[in-house]
């Protein structure tokens, strides 16, 4: 047996070189943590970057290692055996790839990240010893620094890891001096357990050492190193500059990602991915609400579960335009879900294809509730097409359902009916328009009940006119009982304010197609046939005729000459005398307006005063008798005529105008009457509303005006406006007049009107007396103003003068 003799050896470091090694364990370290959230993201291209990684950090810690070994010098030259030397890299390479198998992901366990960093220190240690190995010199180890050197690795790589995974989600300031934080503990990881290792070690020369083939020496060593290095700076540069671009890429996605997930959770509209399986993959909170279906029940359901909700008779059709939008074509469409507690849900529905690559893979389902927006809708439609007040058809509807007859109709008959109701506007002016609304209502409900009959459509024109729409083959009979039938329902008592007020109808009818053809004319012939019935005292109801057709002609021409009369200041002024019987002077005039026609001559204010009213052409007439009226007094007062106030009538319209008192003050002003002289003529159908009344009578009042009360005992108003209201003077009417001298009711009425307007210390007023049994009659009752043609018809300014204002003229 043969004995070599072993000398114990040694080394010393070249520290330029120590500080190189721990430089490139940094480098290989921070690299490869930079790769570990890379990898995490990287999808199907998970195993290269594993490789790519486990191969830099491989070769940084094998590196890292011989470097060490070369600032390691001993006094014999130190030999490598190749075949370890490539072990050593292998190991390390491959205990690299299982740790970062395991840290790269998501979520790590506290087990996971021990197990991670116990195989990659285990990769270090291996990567050492066996180098170590690879060195042609006998080398015994201390076994405490070599359990203290794999200590070291494995807290060393143990914290590392865990400085990778707390900082690798963070991208704000100061990431990167972060990241290279744990670089330098898995660098010091490395460089600690070898050159811990080294201390383990105990080098002995053996006299026998001979170069083998295949040995490195340090130079070749040296070469292998350099390479080595290279190639993990290579890595470690590829590395970095493609995780760089692929962290923009993914931060690019995440926020496109982002922006996707916030318009899809907390999108109003319900939303639905479906895959091309025809189950739904994903949706929203809105789905739920939607719905009513828990988040339980929508996972995973199928798209024929879904259209269960739909309506029975909409599914079939849903199912199909479904199917369409997964032919990549886009699909929009309303429909009508029941919601899981029961109520119906209207839903706008759009169903968008998703193409990747040309190949539909699914499709969206976003659906809007539209249940608010419908109604909403619907009842827009319905106000337009409705009287908002009566809730019946409107005037567009009603020419519309007019006309759709008429198209259809061919020659059979019906008819178009045209209802006022008389004296509304009377109670709308005098107690206002709610009551006015009130009314209407009322009588729009007391036609629907009245007409009791299915083929008949009632509408609402506006204002007081309501029409109704007969049926095809309704026989005259049948109108004219229908007819009947709503006079009477409108006849009877309305009360209002604890009052009872009586209103009546004047219908007119009109026949298709002997009286019309068209929508238009059937609506003016009704119309024309319902005004000669108002002109006929009201309360009844007429067929238009031909006779009617002339009346309307004339009508239609009087309208257009009237609105040139008052242009052309065709209207002239009559005055008559209001005389006291004890001396026979006169103590006022009425003012009273004709119409002086070019070519018919002279027209009578009842032919042309309604026409005037319903026109509105009122106004311009009113103001123009006003001021003609008050010039005319002004001009007598002026030339010496007694001192006396003039009467003019004021309609409902102008009574009730809002700038009345100005437009009274203006005319004063201008023609210089004082307002004690003007005396205005108002109705007791005025006075129906005394708080409306009061006030304008009040503010006429205030101006110096004097104000009568025309036509009084005619209307159904109450009494008590006399004590409240400024009024100065009451005119009997006529009708109580004419029959005094042969009726005792009449002669009594008007005793007990005299007596009244004494013991209210107002004026009394006859008028209308044509003969002398009734003057003695009025007389003998203590009333000594009179007005009538006894003592004078009106007449024009100039006989006036004549007549009266001559002196010692004895009237006869």
């Amino acid at each position: 047996m043969e004995h070599h003799h072993l000398e114990h050896m040694h080394g010393s470091y070249d520290w330029a070189l120590v500080a190189f090694s721990y430089i490139v364990a940094v480098l290989s370290s921070y690299t490869v943590l930079e790769f570990t959230g890379l990898n995490i993201r990287a999808g199907k291209r998970r195993w290269n970057w594993l490789l790519c990684g486990a191969a830099a950090l491989g070769m940084g810690v094998w590196s890292m290692h011989f470097v060490g070994m070369l600032a390691f010098s001993l006094p014999v030259p130190i030999l490598y055996d190749l075949n370890k030397v490539i072990i050593s890299v292998v190991a390390v390479i491959a205990a690299s790839f299982a740790a970062l198998y395991i840290i790269a992901r998501e979520r790590l366990s506290h087990w996971q990240l021990l197990g991670s960093a116990m195989l990659l220190a285990i990769g270090i240690s291996a990567m050492h010893y066996i180098g170590m190995e690879a060195i042609e010199l006998q080398i015994t180890y201390k076994p405490v620094y070599v359990i203290l050197s794999i200590v070291i690795a494995l807290l060393a790589s143990y914290a590392a890891l865990w400085l990778t995974i707390y900082f690798r989600e963070e991208n704000g300031r100061g990431h990167n001096w972060k990241k290279l934080l744990s670089g330098l503990v898995m660098g010091t990881a490395v460089a600690g357990m070898h050159y811990t290792g080294m201390v383990a070690a105990e080098f002995q020369m053996d006299s026998e050492l001979l170069l083998k083939e295949g040995d490195l020496d340090p130079k070749q060593l040296a070469y292998l190193i350099a390479v080595g290095t290279l190639l993990t700076l290579g890595v470690s540069l590829v590395i970095n500059y493609y995780s760089r671009r692929f962290m923009r890429q993914e931060k690019v996605i995440q926020e496109g990602e982002s922006w996707y997930k916030s318009l899809f959770m907390n999108n109003h509209d319900a939303i639905f991915a479906v895959g091309d399986d025809y189950r739904i993959k994903s949706f929203n909170a809105a789905a739920c609400e939607l719905t009513g279906l828990s988040e339980d029940e929508l996972e995973n359901i199928s798209t024929d579960q879904l259209i269960s909700l739909v309506t029975e008779d909409s599914r079939q059709n849903i199912r199909k335009l479904f199917g369409n939008s997964l032919s990549a074509e886009l699909q929009q469409y309303e429909v009508t879900i029941r919601h899981r507690e029961g109520h119906l849900v209207n839903l706008s529905i759009k169903n968008i294809p998703v193409d990747i690559h040309g190949k539909v893979v699914g499709s969206y389902i976003i659906a809007r509730d539209v249940t608010e927006e419908k109604r909403t809708k619907e009842h827009i439609q319905h106000l337009a097409l409705h009287d908002e007040l009566t809730d019946l058809p409107n005037r567009r509807q009603f020419k519309q359902l007019l006309a759709n007859q008429i198209e259809r109709a061919g020659n059979e008959q019906f008819a178009v009916m045209l209802l006022d109701i008389d004296r509304f506007k009377m109670i709308n002016d005098s107690l206002g328009h709610t009551f006015g609304d009130l009314f209407l209502k009322e009588m729009g409900q007391r036609i629907s009940k009245a007409i009791q009959h299915n083929g008949v459509t009632l509408a609402r024109l506006g204002g007081d006119e309501f029409t109704l729409l007969t049926n095809y083959g309704m026989t005259e009979s049948e109108i004219v009982y229908m007819a009947q039938h709503i006079i009477r329902a409108i006849s009877l008592p309305y009360r209002i304010n604890d009052s009872e007020f009586y209103v009546t109808a004047s219908i007119g009818i009109a026949l298709f197609p002997m009286d019309g053809v068209d929508g238009n004319q059937l609506l003016q012939n009704a119309d024309t046939a319902m005004y000669e019935v108002k002109k006929n005292g009201k309360n009844g109801y007429q067929f238009f005729s031909s006779v009617l057709n002339e009346q309307l002609q004339e009508k239609i021409e009087m309208e257009a000459d009237l609105r040139k009369a008052i242009d052309e200041k065709q209207f002239i002024l009559h005055y008559q005398p209001q005389i006291r019987t004890e001396d026979s002077q006169m103590i006022g005039v009425e003012a009273l307006v004709r119409w002086k026609h070019p070519t018919k001559g002279m027209i009578s204010p009842g032919l042309f005063i309604p026409l005037a009213e319903e026109t509105g052409l009122i106004y311009s007439l009113g103001t123009y008798v006003l001021k003609e009226a008050c010039r005319q007094m002004k001009e007598w007062h002026e030339e010496g005529g007694p001192l006396i106030p003039i009467s003019v009538n004021l309609s409902s319209q102008q009574f009730h105008q809002s700038n009345l008192v100005q437009v009274i003050n203006d005319i004063l002003e201008k023609t210089g009457l004082a307002p004690q002289y003007l005396e205005l003529e108002i109705t007791e159908s005025m006075m129906m509303d005394a708080e409306i009344s009061g006030s304008i009578l009040n503010d006429l009042k205030e101006l110096g005006v004097r104000i009568s009360l025309d036509d009084f005992g005619t209307g159904y108003s109450s009494l008590s406006y006399l004590k409240l209201l400024p009024i100065h003077k009451l005119k009997i009417d006529r009708s109580f007049i004419q029959d005094i001298t042969s009726n005792t009711n009449d002669r009594a009425i008007v005793a007990t009107i005299i007596a009244m307007a004494q013991h209210l210390h107002m004026d009394v007023v006859a008028e209308g007396i044509e003969t002398r049994e009734q003057l003695d009659i009025l007389t003998e009752n203590d009333c000594h103003k009179i007005q009538g043609y006894y003592f004078s018809k009106p007449l024009p300014a100039e006989e006036v003068e004549k007549a009266f204002f001559v002196p010692n003229r004895v009237l006869k």
